[in-house]
């Protein structure tokens, strides 16, 4: 593995820990030129194409990278561990896979989404939600909330 840092072709393994089902490999490495540290991660190459329908009706590969910086970007600056969001992408892929259907619906992916970053991070939750359900005035940023906070306090007197 190339060091991203310096480009040196070679770097050492030092750690390497599973997902929970088995899926997906983390290995910590190290660059033995210039002593940088960083994170990879191996996972099966899935061979079966996954499409996401588009509210216009188009079609486009499924990219799970690309659902990854979605979520990255609703927990900028809050303190979540990648391992949290890549287990989160990677839950969200093996039950669309587990369908057996060659497609899903944007607003399905959407959803799922948005109950993973409820139970991650609330805040994470009403930042990608005012975007994927397009909140247009400040009144939207406050429905949401006051139900979150009624979810709270019923959560509290259970």
């Amino acid at each position: 593995m190339r060091c991203p840092v310096c480009g040196a072709g070679e770097t050492r393994v030092i750690e390497t820990r599973s997902s929970e089902d088995g899926t997906v490999n983390r290995r910590r490495r190290v660059c033995p030129e210039c002593e940088a540290r960083f994170t990879t991660f191996e996972r099966i190459e899935e061979k079966e194409y996954l499409w996401v329908v588009k509210k216009d009706g188009t079609r486009q590969a499924f990219d799970r990278q690309k659902l990854l910086r979605g979520m990255q970007h609703a927990c900028e600056k809050l303190n979540i561990d990648l391992n949290v969001l890549e287990e989160a992408v990677s839950e969200i892929e093996r039950k669309v896979r587990a369908t057996g259907q060659g497609e899903i619906a944007s607003s399905q992916l959407g959803d799922m989404v948005a109950e993973k970053l409820h139970r991650i991070h609330k805040v994470a939750y009403v930042r990608f939600a005012s975007v994927y359900k397009e909140f247009t005035d400040v009144e939207n940023f406050a429905e949401e909330i006051l139900h979150l906070l009624e979810e709270k306090e019923h959560k509290r007197n259970d």
